[in-house]
């Protein structure tokens, strides 16, 4: 496996390009599919270095969705948990589909069931064949009638689901023209991942009415123009924190955003960095930080490991908070926080759900390492934390950054950062 060492000891000034937002770039995907607005445009014209791999895999899968009715088709969802089960429901509600799916081991150990068996449910008794190898492959067959317009989901352990069944629920929609609707049972995780396709639904003209655990497609009308993608917030929090270092900026970053890790910037706020509009539409972060953090991670999972590498150069201990979510993502990313604290020369106490950060008593180490363990956001994360602090890195495993940031190593360079 390949070994990277960042050096951060000449860094400059620069602004810092994130890619397009993975996750509504999916959810536009789909819809633009549903719609007719397909292909999407600012898709077509973006440049590798900045279409995710997540983005390419989900493209693939609704491709073959569209090829006329024919044998099987096979898709490789690699390590994407998004686009595969936003595939998955698509292939359900797509008359007569037949997929079989593939992945990493990873993917394949990661939970699926509450997904399938609202699948089930609602399109069994139509027909619907789902069936899952060990772990691969998934084969699917998708009846060609449905019956009671319902898919009920369990909220609580991804809000993944939910998104993707009321993805599906808009399908349904244009393809019966009655009203389809997700019941959610029990509590809900990452709740602004739902509501991020609740909004994408309506710019692409569809009617959602919401209730506490309720969520109906009830009408669409076409929008007069196919919606903009923005930048990638969560690959914004890397490199806003790397500009602040280096007094930079970063492009594309979007105030209006309805992603939800943009509340790094209330966050980051809380320990004195604050959001500054710069010329051309871009934003850097100023202040100087004088406190800890305080995160939790129902609102805001996938950002919890970029806090984590902030948290190691503040003044105070951090505290975050719901932290049981971490385990069940690329890799366990809970176990990769309290690795890389441990790394960089600080301490970790987890209590439960709570993990306190306390970072390095002493100075820095002149060094650390750390294993990405394929795992795209601990390997970028790392990085951060290297630039933050100024200290060397050796990184196993960088090429995880494919999946969300194809382009992240061509930014820290552009910052100065120099790679070997």
């Amino acid at each position: 496996m390949t070994r990277l060492h960042v050096d951060p000891s000449h860094l400059v000034p620069s602004a810092l390009t994130p890619p397009i937002s993975k996750s509504d770039a999916q959810r536009a995907l789909v819809l633009a599919h549903l719609t007719g607005a397909w292909p999407l445009p600012m898709l077509q014209e973006e440049p590798e270095e900045f279409l995710p791999a997540d983005v390419r895999v989900l493209r693939r899968g609704i491709e073959a969705l569209r090829l006329p009715p024919g044998p099987v088709r096979d898709v490789d969802c690699a390590d994407g948990g998004a686009p595969f089960r936003i595939f998955v429901t698509q292939a359900a509600v797509t008359p007569g589909a037949h997929v079989r799916l593939t992945g990493t081991p990873r993917l394949g150990e990661r939970p699926h069931g509450p997904l399938f068996d609202a699948l089930r449910e609602a399109l069994g008794p139509s027909g619907l064949v789902l069936t899952q190898g060990n772990p691969w492959p998934v084969e699917l067959r998708a009846p060609t009638t449905t019956g009671e317009p319902v898919f009920r989901v369990p909220g609580a352990q991804s809000s993944q689901y939910a998104s993707s069944l009321l993805l599906g629920c808009a399908a349904l929609y244009l393809r019966e023209r009655r009203p389809w609707r997700v019941e959610l049972i029990g509590p809900l995780t990452s709740a602004g991942y739902l509501e991020l396709t609740v909004s994408w639904l309506r710019r692409f003209g569809f009617t959602v009415e919401e209730s506490a655990s309720r969520l109906e497609v009830t009408g669409y009308r076409a929008p007069e123009a196919t919606p903009a993608l923005p930048g990638d917030w969560s690959s914004l929090g890397y490199l806003l924190l790397i500009s602040w270092r280096t007094g930079g900026s970063v492009e594309r970053a979007d105030v209006s955003s309805a992603h939800p890790d943009q509340a790094l910037l209330p966050l980051v706020a809380r320990v004195g960095l604050e959001a500054e509009p710069g010329p051309g539409g871009t934003l850097r972060l100023v202040g100087t930080a004088r406190d800890g953090l305080v995160a939790s991670g129902k609102e805001c999972p996938d950002l919890l490991p970029t806090l984590a590498a902030l948290a190691c150069v503040l003044p105070r201990p951090s505290t975050l908070s719901d932290v049981g979510v971490l385990r069940i993502k690329e890799s366990d990313r809970l176990e990769g926080i309290q690795g890389l604290v441990d790394a960089f020369g600080g301490s970790t106490t987890l209590e439960g759900e709570t993990l306190t950060i306390t970072p390095p008593t002493e100075s820095p180490p002149s060094h650390f390492e750390m294993d990405s363990r394929g795992d795209h956001r601990m390997a970028m994360v790392a990085a951060t934390l290297s630039v933050l602090s100024g200290v060397p890195l050796r990184l196993t495993g960088p090429e995880c950054v494919e999946k969300s940031f194809p382009g992240f190593w061509r930014q820290l360079e552009r910052a100065g950062v120099r790679l070997s």
